[in-house]
């Protein structure tokens, strides 16, 4: 006969169980996200040697966004545990891809934009990698927020600068992306072809994703019970700040996107770092 294991009856069995259950799941987390960072590191280090606009580069743009996306969901898995992380994958993705699909539409929020057939797959005429994008760099922008604030530190203020965080991201991000042929703007902006207008939009939708986060994975719910932003995340943040800069200084030889775009993520960065140090 196999031997059946005994269900925890009592207060503190249940309590053990819990939390036998959550290390393991911070174990798991820890190495899932481990190896999806690596394969993020590689894509990235990759990208700038091959030809751009060639197919190579957009299987590498797909490698780095689902890399960075699973390293991001098993960090909060290690930090909120699957349950809270999944609902807050879900509600970002479905809701950026609605506001993509309407920014597509009618030019709201983020100005006349269109995107081209290069990346596959597509949902509503979104690439399907667009939408992990917003939640796996929304969390670490959010925790970098949460560290950088200290003391200071309340659900409005980083739900503000974790959008403004946000946002200082995708002045690497739209400029390398345009540039490979993903998506194209109606009328040309002043910032390597990029709308100013975008970034507001980008700014307007990422008060939103944060504030979906704020309500699904918030800070005072972390599953070990600490009030500190979570290092991996905040280590996230810092990483592509850093590896961003570099690309577009060195590699993608684009001086005033390096400055830019370092000017508005580096900062942040830095101060959330230091944050982490105080403890």
């Amino acid at each position: 006969m196999t031997p059946v294991t005994p269900i925890p009856t009592t207060q503190p069995e249940r309590v053990n169980e819990w939390r036998s259950q959550q290390a393991i799941c911070s174990r798991v987390g820890g190495v899932a996200a481990g190896v999806a960072g690596a394969v993020t590191v590689a894509g990235m280090i990759a990208t700038p040697l091959l030809p751009q606009g060639g197919r190579a580069r957009r299987v590498l743009s797909t490698v780095v966004v689902v890399g960075s996306f699973a390293t991001t969901t098993a960090n909060a898995v290690r930090r909120w545990g699957a349950r809270r992380t999944v609902a807050a994958g879900t509600v970002t993705a479905v809701a950026t891809t609605a506001v993509e699909r309407v920014g597509t539409q009618t030019g709201l929020p983020f100005g006349r934009y269109a995107y081209t057939t290069a990346l596959q797959p597509q949902v509503a005429h979104v690439p399907a990698i667009v939408p992990l994008a917003w939640f796996a760099m929304g969390l670490p922008a959010r925790e970098a927020a949460h560290s950088a604030l200290g003391a200071h530190s309340t659900p409005a203020r980083r739900i503000a600068l974790g959008s403004a965080a946000l946002t200082a991201w995708d002045l690497f991000l739209d400029p390398q992306m345009v540039g490979e042929g993903y998506w194209v703007w109606a009328r040309r902006g002043i910032y390597r072809g990029i709308p100013l207008g975008n970034f507001v939009g980008w700014f307007v939708t990422s008060l939103g994703v944060m504030t979906a986060l704020e309500a699904l994975l918030p800070p005072n719910a972390y599953v070990d019970g600490s009030a500190d932003a979570d290092g991996a995340l905040v280590g996230e943040y810092t990483f592509m700040g850093v590896m961003e800069t570099i690309g577009f200084a060195r590699f993608f030889r684009d001086p005033t996107v390096a400055i830019v775009g370092g000017l508005g993520m580096l900062p942040i960065a830095a101060v959330a770092v230091a944050g982490k140090f105080r403890g």
